[in-house]
């Protein structure tokens, strides 16, 4: 494998890409070993105030002198601003209150709710951070995100679902486009139509956006095993970007109970879902999923439902409850493999699809 047009821009080894975890999934631990490996370690700082992006990005320069990224969720439009009125809230609240009391966590007040990192803070401590890549997920950059990056160095990578987000994300100035297929696991990015208008499957959205665009192209989604990789690369893809099956090393932040759901005949099947988050995102179903499918359409958008889920994801994966976790996971989750560390994984990658390409 050779480092191709993705590998020469960023300065690394392998056109692979760990794929970015929100809500306490990444680690340092896996970015620093993908990066010492050849590949970009990635980590999703989403959730993480401002103060704490300037540690963050400290401590994967102390792991590594290579290559690595840090995401952030470009948000939508009115979407910092949505707070529920108390009886909303008391509603969204009751709706939970069994689960709260099943697992014994307090539920979430208003103040909870309102308690979420603002995005140009986000913004001006990473940038003050300098992290050689930023990758973002849901949207366009900020112009003066685009124009500082160019001045300090840092690569800048945007994220498309559609072809036409491809195109509005070159214009925009960033130096290439994960092309992520709607096979992926966890958080749909789409943010110029609905999800459900664009929800193309990876191996049909990436040859079209590669067609589209001149900057680099990585195919995300469905891609677990050197084959994936080898049918991207095939396809026109400069790189790949794989999520799940980093997820379920050793390094990963995952909950051992998502870590041993994936891999297995039960990550066959997976769905769309707003229930954790509100916001439409890929995993396994459990019975959570089940059990309040009715409530699809009711409950709050992003970032509210988030902050009413957050005490139930986490004491479900320290109490080891799968039934209450948000098993976040892409459609060939099943082909994870069994509690890799993250340098084995990478390496088998790398064999299979040279073994493929030689053929």
């Amino acid at each position: 494998m050779r480092p191709g047009r993705l590998g020469e821009l960023l300065g690394i080894e392998l056109p692979i890409i760990q794929g970015p975890f929100g809500g306490g999934l990444s680690s340092v631990e896996l970015a620093v070993s993908v990066s010492e490996g050849g590949g970009l370690g990635s980590y999703g700082a989403h959730i993480l105030l401002p103060e704490e992006i300037g540690d963050l990005v400290a401590r994967l320069k102390a792991g590594t002198d290579r290559p690595f990224a840090v995401n952030l969720w470009v948000p939508l439009d009115g979407e910092s601003e949505l707070q529920p009125s108390e009886t909303d809230l008391a509603t969204h609240v009751a709706r939970l209150r069994p689960y709260y009391e099943e697992l014994g966590v307090p539920a979430p007040t208003a103040a909870d709710v309102a308690a979420w990192p603002d995005f140009d803070a986000q913004v001006d401590a990473l940038l003050a951070a300098a992290p050689p890549v930023i990758s973002l997920v849901m949207g366009l950059p900020p112009r003066r995100l685009v124009e500082e990056a160019r001045r300090l160095g840092i690569a800048l990578i945007g994220t498309a679902t559609t072809v036409d987000e491809a195109i509005a994300l070159e214009a925009s100035g960033v130096d290439a486009i994960v092309a992520s297929g709607s096979d992926a696991g966890g958080h749909r990015g789409a943010f110029l139509r609905p999800v459900r208008e664009s929800l193309v499957g990876t191996f049909s959205l990436v040859p079209q956006v590669a067609d589209a665009v001149t900057v680099p192209v990585v195919a995300a989604g469905g891609i677990a095993d050197g084959r994936g990789v080898t049918a991207a690369l095939a396809l026109g893809a400069d790189a790949v970007q794989i999520g799940t099956g980093f997820l379920a090393c050793q390094e990963s932040g995952a909950s051992a109970v998502h870590k041993e759901t994936l891999g297995t005949p039960g990550a066959r099947t997976t769905v769309l879902t707003r229930l954790f988050s509100g916001r439409t995102a890929r995993g396994i179903p459990n019975s959570f999923v089940r059990d309040m499918a009715a409530h699809e359409d009711h409950v709050p958008p992003y970032p509210v439902q988030n902050a009413l889920m957050q005490p139930i994801r986490r004491a479900a994966g320290t109490q080891g409850r799968p039934e209450y976790v948000n098993l976040w996971a892409g459609q060939s989750a099943a082909l994870a493999q069994e509690s890799p560390t993250a340098g084995s994984y990478l390496a088998d990658l790398v064999n299979e699809a040279d073994r493929l390409l030689k053929s």
